[in-house]
């Protein structure tokens, strides 16, 4: 018996009846998982708490036999220990006088439940997870794009951890079993390693799927429309700049973006169009004839001015 099943309705945890057959179990766990994997919610703790109680839920109702016995205690009010070589069952108002056991503390059932069997010559042991550590892991932007695998140094363990393609700034990777020993037969804790990565000098990562760069482009090639070349994650490629293009508007190419196990995202093209600082006496003169030519033309007549 876990000492969590004192305090910890299962069943309220994944959302099912008492009665959930093993099918509803399951479907009600990959639910609350894919919804709380630290993955989808870097940086909450809040759902990084839910999502490790979910995890002990599934872990014990989808278990025939640790359910049988989870029931056990939680419905009877039962207390399971091990003496003499053989499986005991206390009643909590036999240890606490008709107390609750839950309002005293898990060291006063122990200690109850040392001198109900105290024929057994010392207090009945329980298992106790051990300690989750946590590490960091900095990566190059190229590496969280395409994953990579990347060894750790853990407790004094090298650690081997796996990095999934497209992986975010921030995100948490869970390692199970890789934190503190347990006690008393209980199950190391685990790490969690949260992975930085480093920042692109051209692309920036405006959210997990999507990428984006600004591209200069002449007054002329903006105003005239051209074919323009752009750099890619993997190479490069042409798009068309429209007759009038705007400074600042933003043309969505699909598919060039971050790539995942579950597809790949776009590439947001910000134009800029560049001005001029050094002139030529040609350009110069040519400019004064078009300004000439555009007098009629106010951008600022809807200011009123």
């Amino acid at each position: 018996m876990r000492k969590e099943w004192l305090d910890k309705d299962y069943y309220s945890i994944l959302g099912v009846a008492k009665g959930a057959s093993q099918k509803e179990i399951k479907k009600a766990f990959r639910k609350l998982a894919r919804n709380l994997h630290p993955d989808s919610n870097p940086d909450d703790a809040s759902a990084e708490a839910k999502f490790k109680d979910v995890n002990e839920a599934y872990e014990t109702l989808s278990d025939q036999e640790q359910r049988k016995e989870y029931d056990h205690v939680r419905e009877m009010g039962y207390f399971v220990g091990d003496t003499g070589g053989r499986q005991q069952y206390v009643r909590y108002d036999d240890v606490f006088g008709g107390g609750d056991a839950r309002s005293g503390g898990l060291e006063d059932l122990l200690g109850g439940f040392g001198d109900v069997f105290g024929r057994a010559g010392r207090r009945q042991q329980v298992p106790t997870p051990g300690q989750d550590y946590e590490a960091d892991l900095s990566l190059t932007f190229h590496d969280a794009l395409s994953g990579d695998t990347k060894t750790l140094t853990i407790n004094g363990e090298q650690v081997k951890v796996k990095i999934p393609q497209g992986i975010a700034d921030g995100t948490k990777i869970r390692l199970r079993g890789k934190g503190g020993p347990g006690a008393n037969g209980g199950p190391n804790g685990d790490t969690y390693v949260r992975v930085h990565v480093a920042d692109h000098p051209i692309f920036a990562r405006p959210d997990k799927k999507n990428l984006a760069i600004t591209v200069p482009v002449t007054f002329v090639e903006a105003a005239l429309g051209s074919v323009i070349e752009i750099p890619t994650l993997n190479g490069s490629t042409k798009i068309r700049v429209p007759a009038g293009t705007q400074s600042g508007k933003t043309m969505r190419l699909s598919g060039k973006g971050v790539e995942t196990a579950n597809g790949s995202g776009d590439l947001l093209v910000t134009v800029e169009v560049a001005v001029p600082t050094k002139l030529t006496d040609e350009q110069r003169s040519l400019l004064e004839a078009l300004r000439a030519e555009s007098q009629a033309d106010n951008p600022r007549a809807h200011l009123g001015v």
